[in-house]
């Protein structure tokens, strides 16, 4: 372990005690806790509120050069820190497994995600495009462009460590903002590690400051954070209640937030559709992470002619899932993150019973070290209130139905509007699912689970989601400021809408 923390970078600062970031602080040491045995990795000093002060100096002060480098060449940058992230691939991914939990292979393909965001972020290096109009008035010309917007505050969850940072960071830079990252305090080694590699790249270059780190506590680094005007833009991922608070307290400077917030994720299956598909993209969106992904499948609607059926290979498929250390080969379950997550999993089952739930297989934790528990099935009814909110964790709803609409109307009659999915060989199913009156969440896909986004894709959702989009499609608006130019090329001075006004 501690060779891996030493390739990457992470030395001891002192016994026991490893840095937040480039600088050194001052504050109290949070352990980051290895969730397979419930022991401490190592411990973090934390930032305190003069720290964040100067990170955000230097994250100000970087910005004022870094916004004039030509963005093909801040996208060279980026190309090299994608490079050196492929390098680092295999360590970040095992500490990703380490420190969060992950299989190894979730691991390495969330580090991939880091790669693929950085090679997208290159080729929009030449794509910042901006719109020409025709103006109403002769011998002008009107066009908007698009100005880098200024530092950018991301704050990460523990579930993806590496990659939500990435889908901020590098299509910021290409933008010509800096990041000032604040991680989760769960995963604080992923980070700091994530930020080492990237980092070594831009002070080779030059370019220190770009991108800053700061490890602190909710109440004063956060709050700090996010209430600080010289950050115009917040990029927030977590829990729905984290979400309002950060999103009111921009909003009441006026500030921009991009929040990415909870998930209650339905698969529909209908009459036609191709169950062994329906199977494996269930089991991956249910048990993938311990259902801690915010696209995790939460709720399956079944029709009713094949609800038995595929409920009983569900039944049998969860029997036969290996958990255990995620960085052993054959693992496709590892635990979850810390026994908080254990403590939620145990008192939503006993809700689940209380309301009428009827367990089918799992519904406990495993009596050895570390946070683990058996993957669930539920068998549930409509009228079940848990059903609609989001427990992170493995439990998974099965419903009935037998009518489309119906089913999409349930899918829908929740708060939050992240991911869906519907498998069918229906082209009228599908396109009923995809219509204005299907799906109304930010991703809804056909004949795959509501797990594993693709960059290319803006990735976001609607309602208790936040209305955020990260990640590929236009989603770079997001870290830039629109202005509109008109340019008058006459000897004449006309006014808009044909108004006189001659003195």
């Amino acid at each position: 372990m501690k060779d891996l923390l030493s390739r990457l970078g992470i030395e001891p600062v002192n016994p026991g005690a490893w840095a937040s970031g480039a600088r050194a602080t001052t504050g109290r040491r949070v352990a980051s806790i290895n969730p397979t045995t419930g022991e401490p990795i190592a411990e973090v000093q934390l930032a305190d509120t003069a720290d964040l002060e100067a990170v955000i100096q230097e994250s100000t002060r970087a910005f004022a050069e870094w916004r004039m480098l030509p963005a093909p060449k801040r996208g060279e940058l980026v190309r090299q820190m994608g490079e050196a992230l492929r390098e680092a691939k295999d360590d970040l991914g095992a500490l990703v497994s380490l420190e969060v939990g992950k299989i190894l292979e979730e691991g390495r393909g969330e580090v991939q995600e880091s790669i693929d965001i950085a090679d997208f972020a290159v080729g929009l290096s030449r794509q910042l495009y901006g719109l020409s109009m025709h103006s109403e008035r002769a011998g002008h010309r009107m066009y908007e462009q698009w100005h880098p917007l200024g530092p950018v505050g991301c704050i990460t969850a523990f579930n993806f460590p590496n990659a939500v940072w990435a889908w901020n960071a590098m299509l910021a830079a290409v933008c010509g903002d800096t990041v000032l990252w604040k991680p989760s305090l769960k995963a604080p080694l992923t980070a700091i590690a994530t930020h080492k590699v990237c980092d070594a790249v831009l002070q080779k270059a030059g370019w220190g400051g770009v991108f800053t780190l700061i490890v602190g506590d909710d109440k004063d680094v956060g709050e700090g954070l996010i209430r600080d005007r010289r950050l115009p833009l917040i990029s927030a991922t977590g829990s729905v209640r984290m979400g309002r608070h950060v999103g009111q307290v921009v909003a009441g400077r006026l500030g921009r937030s991009l929040l990415e917030l909870g998930g209650n994720n339905a698969i529909l299956v209908e009459k036609d559709a191709d169950l062994e598909l329906a199977l494996r993209g269930i089991l991956f969106g249910a048990v993938g992470t311990a259902g801690q992904r915010c696209t995790s499948t939460r709720r399956v609607y079944l029709h009713r002619s094949v609800a038995e059926t595929l409920t009983q290979r569900l039944v049998a498929a969860y029997g036969q899932i290996p958990i255990g250390d995620p960085l052993e080969s054959g693992t496709l379950m590892g635990p979850l993150i810390d026994d908080g997550a254990v403590r939620m999993y145990l008192e939503a089952l006993d809700t689940i019973r209380a309301q009428g739930g009827k367990i089918l297989c799992g519904g406990e934790a495993l009596d050895r070290p570390g946070y683990f528990v058996k993957p669930t099935l539920v068998k549930a009814h409509k009228d079940m209130p848990i059903c609609k909110e989001e427990t992170f964790a493995p439990i998974l709803y099965l419903f009935e139905y037998d009518d489309l609409a119906d089913a999409i109307h349930q899918q829908n009659d929740v708060d939050q509007g992240l991911s869906s999915a519907i498998f069918t060989d229906s082209f009228r199913s599908a396109e009923r699912f995809l219509s204005h009156a299907g799906s109304d969440c930010g991703i809804a896909n056909v004949n795959i689970g509501t797990s594993g986004a693709e960059i290319g894709g803006a990735f976001g959702g609607e309602k208790d989601t936040g209305g955020g989009r990260e990640s590929g499609s236009d989603s770079w608006k997001a870290y830039m400021r629109r202005q509109t130019c008109t340019l008058n090329w006459s000897t004449e001075l006309p006014l808009a809408q044909g108004i006189t006004f001659d003195l």
